[in-house]
């Protein structure tokens, strides 16, 4: 039990505006998804939400794959 909050204290965490800066979406997604489970998040002793920057680029259905493509394929026809 120890050792699972050990892990999430070294996790990186980010802002709502910082996450949604990262992803090229609105607050009200960011929020959508933290209501939802998609991603995971931490709120501070001051009550700010902090997101786990890992769930942010991983597909809740499949761990392997990322839940955002952050850049396009390069040399693909726009045709």
């Amino acid at each position: 039990m120890l050792t699972e909050a050990m892990s999430q204290v070294e996790r990186k965490t980010i802002s709502i505006m910082k996450a949604c800066e990262m992803v090229g979406v609105s607050r009200r997604t960011i929020y959508n998804w933290l209501s939802s489970g998609k991603v995971e998040y931490v709120r501070t002793a001051g009550g700010s939400v902090r997101i786990f920057v890992d769930t942010l680029w991983r597909d809740p259905n499949n761990i392997n794959q990322p839940a955002v493509q952050m850049w396009p394929a390069e040399g693909r026809n726009q045709a």
